[in-house]
């Protein structure tokens, strides 16, 4: 059976309830169907914090799977099998994945939220609605622009780009405005993929419409002509835009509330990709899930090297979170690759070559350990894993001091992962002692030197000088105790996809900068990562479509 056929299989409770089983009253809930709904934000913020922070991570990706959503399922409903009252706080999927190569994010097998196929697609429209806000902004300045251009805008140093929530190549660069000047001022531009706009960080990291207001108030868009040789920065709020665009998102603010198969609530929104993004659901369903439940279990993007980084360095601190525990996810198919294994040869036992990609496991067991946070290994189980191979896994934990516990939720759902969950709470009740990993004051390349050296272990970062001379004009403009988002290949702790394992010494070459004032961040585009992903040569909007009855096919 497919995921889509088991989700279909399940009988989901009338959302009215799972809220119910939270204490939130029917006045609270916005519906969007039978099985998904809105909350609203003046009853949760009401609701004090009490619950345990547990964040699940895992090792860098490879084709052959992780399974990161699917644990962080199964975990929150063994919790709920054991006695807690656990509730998600999952990442809202992005349609570029879902056409392209990844396809969904709903987790898989019995260890799913639901309704599948409406959190893959349109959901309840906030990523159309981020898209509009964005795209709104665009239009904006560039009307601004057109009419006079009253502020002074350098058109060469206009840095707001266009967004869309689609993998689309032909649109990372474009030459907009032509066709004479009724259409305005020709410069060139492009597209990033939704999840990357600064509009989605915002949301992501508001704590209310109020502050959002604030953070898009904030975002810089261009820079004046230079007089004197002095160039000021153009915001949101010169162009008198913040107030339209927070209308935009006034709905999308607010947290969705799903369920799993199991019928564990889950808060599902905010963005993904954490290899050009901060890749964390949304402070408001974080905390609205610590409020009403015991254990909130949430996740990072891709490796603990971007997402679980990104986690504590940008979305803890500007939120004020603590993380009790982290659970990293790896396969024995992920650590073979690692080690060497093409995937059509995964399915042959090679207990070498698990001991050989371990050691990319125990660079991020070490790289979350050293934020002061109790670790578990999650071995998501594969049908094929071998005894020998397993034990390899739980060796390479072991010598880090580390336990490594098969799981089986993709399977037996939350039955399967009862394990971890009591392994879990184990290590919240001891607790650690949380701290990112370099102070704010920190110089701007230092912190991006920092996260290449002690997570990446890379032997230098280098940049151009139009980059260091861009974080020296951010500094001195007020943005130098900001955190920093590093964007780079998610398949490998260097910026080259096919240093696979745990390289050491490698060069970290920095491209670009990008200042999100507004979410609070500055960017560092590494690499040749690229902020508009392109389709694969098949993509999976190929398989996709309806069948005779009208009923959704091929979605995964």
């Amino acid at each position: 059976m497919t995921d889509l056929d088991i989700a279909r299989t399940v009988d989901l409770l009338p959302i009215a309830e799972v809220a119910g089983r939270l204490g939130i009253p029917g006045e609270a809930i916005e519906p969007y169907g039978r099985y998904k709904a809105k909350i609203d934000l003046d009853w949760l913020r009401r609701r004090l914090e009490r619950g345990r922070l547990i964040i699940v991570t895992a090792v860098n990706p490879t084709p052959a799977g992780e399974g990161k959503t699917t644990t962080s399922i199964g975990l929150a409903d063994a919790l709920n099998r054991i006695g807690h009252r656990a509730v998600l706080a999952l990442r809202e999927p992005s349609m570029g994945p879902v056409f392209g190569a990844k396809g969904g994010a709903t987790g898989g097998g019995r260890a799913q939220i639901a309704p599948m196929i409406d959190i893959n697609l349109h959901f309840t429209g906030d990523f159309h609605a981020i898209t509009a806000a964005h795209n709104l902004l665009a239009a904006l300045l560039d009307n601004h622009i057109h009419w006079g251009n009253a502020l002074g805008i350098d058109v060469r140093r206009v840095t707001w780009r266009r967004a869309l929530d689609v993998n689309d190549r032909a649109l990372r660069d474009t030459v907009v405005a032509l066709g004479g000047p009724a259409n305005g001022y020709p410069r060139e531009t492009g597209f990033d993929i939704t999840v990357a706009s600064e509009v989605m960080a915002c949301l992501c990291l508001c704590d209310g419409l109020a502050d959002l207001q604030e953070r898009l108030a904030r975002i810089v868009v261009a820079e004046t002509l230079a007089v004197s040789g002095d160039r000021r920065p153009v915001t949101v709020r010169d162009l008198n835009a913040d107030g339209a665009m927070t209308v935009v998102l006034r709905d999308a603010v607010k947290p969705n509330l799903v369920q799993s198969l199991e019928g564990t609530p889950a808060f599902v929104h905010g963005g993904p990709f954490a290899n050009i993004a901060h890749g964390c659901n949304s402070v408001i369903a974080t905390r609205a899930a610590l409020a009403l439940g015991d254990f909130c279990v949430t996740e990072a993007g891709f490796g603990a090297d971007l997402g679980a980084e990104k986690f504590f360095d940008i979305k803890c601190r500007a939120a004020g979170l603590t993380p009790a525990a982290a659970v990293i996810v790896a396969t024995v198919r992920a650590l073979k690759m690692n080690g060497g294994v093409a995937k059509a040869d995964l399915g042959t036992e090679d207990v070498a070559a698990v001991t050989r990609g371990a050691v990319n496991l125990a660079r991020h067991i070490d790289n979350v350990r050293g934020f002061g946070v109790p670790v578990v290994v999650a071995i998501n189980h594969f049908h094929g894993d071998s005894a020998a191979e397993i034990a390899a896994v739980q060796a390479a934990a072991r010598e880090r001091g580390v336990e490594a516990i098969v799981c089986r939720h993709w399977s037996d759902g939350g039955a399967g992962a009862v394990d971890l969950a009591e392994a879990v709470v184990a290590l919240a009740e001891r607790g650690g002692e949380f701290a990112p990993l370099y102070p704010s004051a920190l110089p701007l390349f230092a912190k991006i030197e920092a996260i290449a050296t002690r997570i990446y272990h890379a032997a230098e970062v280098i940049a151009s000088p139009a980059v260091h001379a861009s974080l020296a004009r951010w500094t001195a403009a007020g943005y130098g105790d900001l955190p920093v988002c590093m964007a780079k290949t998610q398949v490998s702790f260097s910026t080259d996809p096919t240093r696979l394992g745990a390289p050491e010494g490698h060069v970290v070459t920095v491209r670009e900068v990008r200042l999100a004032a507004g979410a609070g961040f500055v960017v560092a585009i590494c690499g040749d990562i690229l902020t508009m992903p392109g389709l694969p040569r098949v993509p999976a909007a190929n398989g996709i479509g309806l069948d005779a009855a009208g009923e959704v096919v091929g979605l995964s």
